[in-house]
């Protein structure tokens, strides 16, 4: 009987394994029966932007954590595709930080090309995977939202690429229930132009909080104040930009730090992360991680310590994107395939701490680059993945982190070489503060 794999999502790391299973294919290999189960109605993932929040047409809580005019934060060249180059989708180079539209089309533009749609049963979401010991399967119970009936099937293989970036840590402040303007998270936010004019107070320092509040700056926030809870992010921000310490309470509309100073604001916007949330899983299948460049229990960051038939993808902390997944999604077909074997539980459990112990000496975000670099080589090496310069994209986000330090407000105006074709990306036409239609139309034009 034909080996049967159940991949849940259909976003960068879903498409990646379904891409890595045709890639076999295409060289003659026989790969097993893959299905795909997609909670949304079309793929991309985060990439498949939706205006909706809460609740979707179905009562799921909505995936997307997306907004209008979000641009690439870091170099496209550090996350291009080694089998599908941007210059190959675009036919000619293209500026460095690609707004959501362009990457989602780029994302579309592979998996179209191979032809995988049809794996695909979109408005899916999983509801309950479990293993039997006795068959040595999984059971995957799927609700079926377009014929509204719940089924299970079973397969040999499972991997869970729903990612962790949907289901959000909110943390609660004294006076919110009494604030006079709007609190949400990050993962609700949609369009800067709701804060045109507005007082905006964010808290938290992540690459969230730097971007939300760039965007509302760049539509016209009428100030922007960054509470931290360890240490502020340290840029040369706008004059109408400050950073202050951790927020105290909220009384009205008046916020107030742990310092006694205070601040007038109309909305507050939560980016303080996101959970790693898989309630799907039966407990003893359950990733239980945070954020981190090695996350527990995934042997290789891929497999599960406790049963190698279960992988995961995507589930690290994040400075490599694209291509990482790509060499997770080629790694575990390989495993599946039965080209690479898993050594024992003891021997995996030893490998990942080992793996942790180095990321815990990790001094800098530049050696947690090389890190991640060094990681996704490794995987890369281990099967057919297409020869890719890693060492180039980490010299692209080394460049990155230093134009970001010049100058937060103009890094995405500089170019960097691909390291799979060696071109170096032109300069787009209009400075990003003054691109303000993030179209892929605008994007792709040659000229102001």
């Amino acid at each position: 009987m034909t080996k049967r794999v159940a991949i849940i999502g259909a976003g960068p790391s879903g498409l990646a394994q379904l891409r890595a299973f045709q890639s076999a294919k295409e060289q003659g290999a026989q790969i097993p029966e893959v299905v795909c189960f997609e909670k949304q109605s079309n793929w991309g993932g985060l990439w498949n932007y939706s205006w909706r929040t809460g609740l979707d047409q179905y009562g799921e809580p909505v995936h997307c954590s997306m907004y209008r005019y979000l641009w690439s934060n870091g170099p496209k060249e550090g996350l291009e595709f080694a089998d599908y180059s941007f210059e190959e989708h675009f036919g000619r180079p293209i500026a460095s930080y690609p707004p959501r539209a362009v990457l989602f089309d780029y994302i579309e533009g592979r998996v179209k090309k191979a032809g995988v749609r049809h794996l695909i049963r979109f408005d899916s979401p999983v509801r309950n995977v479990s293993y039997d010991e006795d068959s040595g399967m999984f059971n995957v119970t799927v609700q079926d939202h377009a014929n509204d009936v719940e089924y299970t099937e079973n397969f040999d293989y499972v991997i869970v690429a729903s990612g962790h970036f949907s289901t959000p840590n909110v943390p609660e402040f004294p006076g919110f229930e009494s604030f006079n303007g709007r609190v949400l998270h990050a993962h609700d936010f949609r369009d800067a132009l709701e804060y045109k004019d507005k007082d905006i107070l964010i808290i938290g320092t992540s690459y969230s909080a730097e971007d939300v509040g760039s965007q509302c700056w760049k539509y016209g926030a009428k100030t922007i104040t960054v509470s931290h809870r360890t240490a502020p992010m340290g840029y040369k921000w706008p004059d109408n930009w400050q950073e202050v310490p951790l927020l105290e309470k909220v009384e009205n509309n008046t916020a107030t730090f742990i310092d006694g100073t205070q601040k007038e604001v109309d909305a507050i916007i939560l980016c303080t992360g996101y959970l790693h949330h898989f309630p799907f899983m039966s407990e003893n299948l359950r990733l239980k991680s945070n954020n981190r460049l090695y996350p527990v229990s995934l042997y290789n960051g891929v497999v599960w310590e406790h049963n190698p038939k279960l992988m995961y993808l995507g589930m690290q902390d994040q400075w490599f994107t694209f291509n990482m997944f790509d060499a997770q999604a080629w790694y575990a077909r390989d495993v599946i395939l039965g080209r690479l074997s898993v050594p024992s539980e003891e021997e995996m459990h030893a490998d990942i701490d080992h793996w942790r112990e180095v990321e815990d000496n990790i001094e800098d975000d530049y050696g947690a680059i090389a890190y991640q670099g060094d990681y996704t080589l490794k995987l890369m090496d281990m099967t057919d993945y297409p020869p890719f310069d890693i060492s180039g994209a980490v010299q692209a986000f080394l460049e990155w982190k230093k134009h970001k330090k010049e100058n937060i407000m103009t890094f995405r105006d500089h170019g960097y070489k691909s390291a799979l074709t060696g071109t170096m990306a032109p300069a787009h036409h209009t400075p990003w503060k003054d691109a303000l239609d993030d179209s892929l139309e605008s994007y792709l034009k040659t000229d102001a």
